[in-house]
């Protein structure tokens, strides 16, 4: 069992920005009153958060009093200019049609590019998995945003899938189980197991 190590990725609650569907990266929106109500009795050595206000609220929630190692690098893509819009707001903007129809090729204007985007996701996983090796940490977990947890699941999980393929919910979190060594050789777990996160009464 020492051999074992377990990365959780839970996504941050529903926001009121997530409820209308607008794109919502580097910018912040309040948690929905539902999602200040979700638990979950699991629990880890070690907490990651993306440093974004909905993030750290949802980690509060379901770890209380649990020590938060904050990173820049689980923040959500960089949506620049189309933050807060909709696809309403821009369906007949001609470079955000081009960009939906090729989003490794075009990026949204003073955003990010895809592969800025994951190569900045690369470099927090990296950090996070030499923390977890070097402090011999058997189970870790990491609250970020949905594209942030499609990418480390594209590349992570065991059975290799798409990033556009996964979907990510917001109340359900997902347990990568891996070898020890394979997580330092980079390798992809061996399992992947959900994780329902369950809703209370507030008191």
């Amino acid at each position: 069992m020492d051999d074992t190590v377990v990365v959780a990725l839970f996504r941050h609650g529903l926001t009121e920005e997530n409820k209308r569907k607008a794109y919502l990266g580097w910018n912040d929106s309040p948690l929905c009153p539902e999602s200040k109500k979700i638990s979950t009795s699991t629990r880890y050595n070690l907490y990651f958060s993306s440093d974004l206000p909905r993030c750290i609220t949802t980690a509060t929630i379901l770890f209380p009093d649990k020590e938060l190692n904050l990173l820049y690098h689980l923040r959500e893509m960089n949506f620049g200019k189309w933050e807060g819009k909709t696809y309403g707001d821009l369906k007949e903007v001609p470079l955000y049609q081009r960009w939906l129809s090729d989003p490794i090729s075009f990026s949204p204007p003073e955003g990010e590019s895809f592969l800025e985007f994951t190569r900045r996701v690369s470099m927090g996983w990296e950090k996070i998995t030499e923390e977890i090796l070097s402090q011999n940490i058997q189970r870790c977990a990491i609250i970020t945003h949905g594209g942030v947890i499609r990418y480390l699941l594209s590349e992570c999980a065991p059975e290799h899938r798409d990033f556009w393929t996964w979907q990510v919910p917001h109340h359900l979190g997902y347990e990568l189980v891996f070898d020890k060594e394979a997580l330092r050789r980079r390798d992809r777990c061996t399992l992947l197991r959900e994780v329902p996160l369950t809703a209370k009464e507030l008191g």
